[in-house]
């Protein structure tokens, strides 16, 4: 275990522990994925500022006023410093166990007090180039009552996480996206959508009938294995994905700290620039989710709603209800997110970060690849347990063409638990070729490619 790995450990921790403890600190996937990026970025400058690198620059190159090391200094005693005052900037309430690892971390070679210093000094100066960023808060924010317009889950009412962060976040490295709009209601593509997420969604399951199957007991372990809602003793997705980066390197025989370090931290960046880019389009988009979507599918029906002449539309189910994000470890309800369904946040963390990963090893931006064909998730691990307090078995879960059948399997994970319609992860048939400029997978890959070519400098 060298001091890239131990630290990534304690910060994948430290987000697990901060959906945990009641504290609320950087929770829910923003912040998550803002923090580990803060993190990662601290760990990277504190590393290359002492080990200088000869193809890249560090991410603070260059800045007016950017620390130096001395001569001599502790490139883990660096690492250490910068992510434990990193880390205790972003979950104070978990500094008496960040103080314990500290004290436990790896440490070999070099002035351990000058590398101290020096990690200190570079991730307070990494923390105050973020110190605008804005929270995930939504005080002056007002729903629109429009005809498919985001609203609160009715059977869950939450707020709105993060209405502003998008528009008010710089960026950290990548380019600016912007997505084409989803279809909306009357369009073919949405009730191909609608249809689709009703009968695989649904609470409780579907009554099969000719031409349109069930939800399968796979599609339902699927919706599940992919969760990390924010759940109890699991954190969010940013940290699932981390899990998965981390099993690459282990089975691709990645074991340079240089090249972890730098792997870890561009796939990092690439999902707090994620949860940027997404939380943008969906707040521009402001597009309903199913749960709503098919309780008010007629147009009699929502806060606007007008008397109609005939029959209520055919799919409009005012009585549905999803199967919901899993509130695991809980005894919580299964519930809808609470932000805007277009795109879909999962899908672009996960093609963002798993691109970055592709790319890395020289895959193809387009290819399949055998980077890792199996992965155990959280959600499935044996001892996670559902919201009737019921343990799920461990599952193996097999992928035959890596990480490029995750990236879309992560996305269409969310139409079986019926919280996103399958055009928030991409357009329908568009899976494998993600040629339109429509859902989260598509911006997730762009956002991968645009920090790995430009080898991760500032934006």
């Amino acid at each position: 275990m060298n001091s890239i790995l131990f630290w990534n450990g304690v910060a994948l921790d430290a987000n697990k522990e901060s959906h945990s403890n009641g504290n609320r600190e950087n929770t829910g996937p923003t912040l998550s994925a803002r923090a580990l990026a803060l993190v990662h970025l601290a760990m990277h400058d504190a590393y290359f500022g002492i080990n200088t690198p000869t193809t890249f620059t560090p991410y603070t190159s260059g800045l007016p006023g950017v620390p130096s090391p001395g001569a001599g200094a502790s490139a883990d005693a660096a690492v250490a410093s910068a992510a434990y005052f990193m880390l205790t900037k972003l979950f104070p309430s978990q500094k008496a166990a960040f103080d314990a690892k500290l004290a436990a971390a790896p440490m070999s070679g070099g002035d351990a007090s000058k590398g101290h210093m020096f990690g200190v000094a570079i991730a307070n100066f990494i923390n105050n180039l973020r110190k605008d960023d804005p929270g995930a808060g939504d005080a002056g924010y007002s729903p629109s009552a429009a005809r498919g317009a985001h609203r609160p889950d009715p059977d869950n009412p939450q707020g709105f996480h993060a209405p502003y962060y998008g528009d008010s976040a710089k960026l950290f490295s990548s380019n600016a996206f912007t997505l084409a709009p989803p279809p909306m209601p009357g369009s073919a593509d949405y009730a191909t959508a609608l249809e689709q997420v009703r009968r695989l969604g649904i609470k409780h399951g579907w009554q099969e009938t000719a031409g349109s199957a069930a939800r399968t007991p796979e599609q339902t372990v699927i919706g599940v294995y992919w969760g990390y809602d924010g759940a109890n003793g699991l954190g969010t997705p940013p940290r699932l994905y981390n899990q998965i980066v981390l099993k690459v390197m282990e089975a691709q025989g990645t074991t340079d700290p240089v090249d972890q370090l730098r792997l870890l931290t561009m796939a990092n960046v690439a999902m707090a620039d994620a949860g940027i880019l997404a939380w943008k389009e969906k707040y521009r988009y402001d597009l309903w989710r199913p749960v709503v979507g098919i309780r008010e599918h007629d147009s009699g029906m929502g806060p606007l709603g007008s008397v109609q002449a005939g029959p209520m539309a055919a799919d409009c189910d005012p009585a549905w209800l999803p199967m919901g994000a899993p509130a695991s470890n809980s005894s919580k309800k299964n519930f809808t997110p609470d932000f805007p369904a277009y795109p879909s946040g999962h899908a672009t963390f996960g093609a963002a970060s798993l691109q970055v990963v592709r790319l890395w090893y020289g895959i193809g931006s387009k290819n399949p690849d055998m980077l890792l064909t199996s992965f155990v998730s959280d959600e499935y691990d044996g001892k996670t347990r559902d919201n009737a307090g019921t343990a799920r078995p461990r599952y193996v879960r097999h992928f035959p063409k890596g990480l490029w059948d995750m990236i879309r399997e992560n996305g269409e994970s969310r139409v079986y638990l019926g919280v996103h319609w399958i055009f928030d992860a991409f357009a329908e048939g568009d899976q494998d070729k993600y040629d339109k400029q429509i859902g989260g997978v598509p911006l997730g890959l762009w956002i991968a490619e645009s920090i790995f070519n430009k080898k991760m400098t500032r934006a």
